[in-house]
């Protein structure tokens, strides 16, 4: 890693005893600004500290002095020094007087993207997360100058206040062929942004601090024109910009949306939900936590949904050694909130688990380690080929048929601890209650014997995969939220194989809490199936019944072991049974 930060062209501006103690001091090359308050003490601040210069405090005359020395403040109280990266920032009086100057060490890093060179070669748009003076600045100057100089792309950066590129008409070296447009006046930044991609057919556009609802959407527009955007944002966090409702643009927005009774019973959640809008004009976003550890979201699609139905995501953590090596373990948080760090080398971990006689049986899985530059062709894809090798044709996990099950204190069995995932709770609860089932449902991933979850969101969802194997927990799979699958899958897990056990008490589900319309309906399909269909291997149709009424109807059918389709325009719309 190269460091050029031209720190001397920064202290000689200083007033020459303050200079002279700097320029001794033991910190030196580690110094982050210089403070100066009128008829304070002046202050020098480094990455873990601050300390005082001097027991003198600051006169008007050493201001004013320093401003000599400096470039031009523009409306936005900032000025630089020519052919430097460093940044002098004003505070004003009312009267508009400068009696205060905030002197920022500029630093061109080469080297410093080394954690997210994989991400940043992909061509998707990323998007650098941050509190003030973590690095995203100089982290965009850097990527800038790689996909100039190494990926050979057309980069423009749209330069609000000439600290990407340095103060004065010719840009600093650091951005390498990389062009530079300034911006005279902060508020006209997304205007400037449009301009570059109309005018000058960028493939790519850096942008430093995207603070407003216009440069959001100026964003947005560029981002849909299949330009690579690379910016960084006010916030530490995405969650910071789901609350933010000048930015919540840049993540997909945010609405609220009315579900139907159906849909709200099967998320389990009341029926007004708040949903993303839009795809995220950036598809990544780092989170600079610290200088050496980033916080990546691979996908921010899949990182705000999670956050809006309540749960917490599991992104990548990013790390760099002394030695230059990069390392990538993924954060897996549980739904009561703890949470563990897989990866590195190690593989995930596998406590023993044997809760109630059932044991899951699989490989582990081991992470990947990036190195230097040689994480170019791995990181998340190789993580993620990884993991979906692992799971290709799962099809849910053994089950150890000889294990003893414990029993209660009346020879019963134990109840069988089941999270459900992407299956109606109320349903699951509805059959539970009808059959006398000893399942017990549970919201704790840690303290659940099993998942009993939806084949395609399973397919769909490597997270629940990963999160699974990492706890050994066993996943059953059923096609559908519908009463005859999820009896079938409890059944399977509770080693109930004999269709005709219970079949009375299952014909009861179909009965529950049903109105005399519905319970007519499915009377009539009832008498049509044991009557007509099955002995005498005919089809038949039924009277033209609501989409409520077919869709308890289908189920009914479904319970047969029999095919059924629905057929006509409404509102005659009708079912049709097949024989088998």
């Amino acid at each position: 890693m190269t460091i050029k930060d031209d720190l001397q062209k920064l202290l000689d501006i200083l007033p020459q005893d303050l200079r002279q103690i700097l320029e001794k001091h033991p910190q030196r090359d580690s110094l982050v600004e210089v403070v100066l308050d009128l008829g304070r003490r002046p202050e020098a601040r480094f990455p873990n500290q601050a300390e005082y210069l001097g027991e003198t405090p600051v006169t008007q005359e050493q201001i004013d002095d320093c401003i000599k020395r400096v470039g031009t403040f523009g409306a936005d109280n900032r000025a630089g020094i020519e052919q430097t990266l460093h940044r002098i920032s004003a505070i004003r009086n009312r009267s508009g007087k400068i009696i205060g100057l905030t002197c920022r060490v500029g630093r061109a890093i080469f080297g410093t993207i080394t954690m997210i060179r994989d991400l940043v070669e992909t061509g998707k748009s990323i998007l650098m997360l941050g509190r003030p003076g973590v690095g995203k600045t100089t982290a965009l100057r850097e990527i800038a100058r790689v996909l100039a100089d190494d990926f050979h792309k057309r980069v423009v950066i749209i330069d609000t206040s000439n600290e990407i590129a340095g103060d004065g008409d010719v840009a600093h070296p650091a951005i390498g062929r990389s062009r530079r447009m300034q911006v005279a006046h902060p508020e006209q930044q997304h205007q400037v942004m449009i301009e570059a991609v109309e005018n000058h057919m960028p493939e790519v556009i850096v942008i430093d601090e995207i603070g407003t609802e216009l440069e959001a959407l100026a964003a947005r527009t560029i981002a849909e024109r299949g330009v690579q955007l690379v910016g960084t944002a006010h916030g530490n966090q995405i969650e910071n910009l789901i609350k933010n409702p000048t930015l919540a643009d840049l993540v997909g927005g945010i609405q609220a949306v009315t579900l139907g009774d159906d849909e709200a019973r099967r998320r389990g959640t009341q029926k007004t939900v708040l949903e993303r809008k839009a795809p995220p004009t950036f598809e990544i976003a780092v989170e600079m936590s610290e200088r050496q550890r980033w916080v990546v979201h691979d996908s921010v699609a899949d990182t705000v949904d999670t956050l809006l139905r309540g749960r917490q995501p599991s992104p990548q953590v990013r790390t760099v050694d002394d030695n230059g090596n990069v390392n990538v373990t993924r954060q897996l948080t549980a739904i009561n909130g703890r949470g563990q760090t897989l990866g590195g080398e190690e593989s995930f971990p596998a406590p023993a688990r044997q809760s109630n006689g059932w044991r899951a049986t699989g490989q582990m899985i081991p992470l990947p380690t990036l190195s230097g530059q040689s994480q170019k062709s791995s990181g998340v894809s190789e993580f993620d080929r990884l993991l979906d090798e692992s799971f290709n044709g799962f099809d849910g996990f053994d089950f150890d048929s000889t294990t003893t099950r414990h029993a209660g204190p009346n020879g019963e069995d134990l109840p069988l601890h089941v999270y459900p995932y992407g299956v109606s709770r109320s349903q699951l609860e509805q059959v539970v209650g009808v059959l006398s089932l000893p399942v017990t449902l549970t919201k704790d991933l840690d303290s659940a014997d099993a998942i009993l979850a939806l084949r395609s969101h399973v397919k769909n969802h490597a997270k629940l995969r990963q999160m699974a194997r990492a706890r050994q927990i066993p996943i059953h799979m059923i096609k559908s939220s519908t009463l005859p699958q999820i009896t079938r899958g409890l059944r399977r897990l509770l080693n109930m194989d004999d269709p005709e056990v219970n079949d009375d008490r299952e014909m009861q589900l179909f009965l529950h809490s049903a109105s005399d319309d519905e319970m007519d309906a499915l009377e009539e399909a009832r008498l049509a199936v044991e009557q007509i269909v099955i002995p005498k291997g005919q089809p038949v149709e039924l009277l033209p019944r609501s989409p409520q009424v077919r869709k308890m109807q289908h189920e009914l059918v479904e319970h047969y072991r029999l095919k059924s389709n629905s057929f006509g325009e409404e509102p005659n719309r009708r079912l049709r049974i097949y024989p088998a």
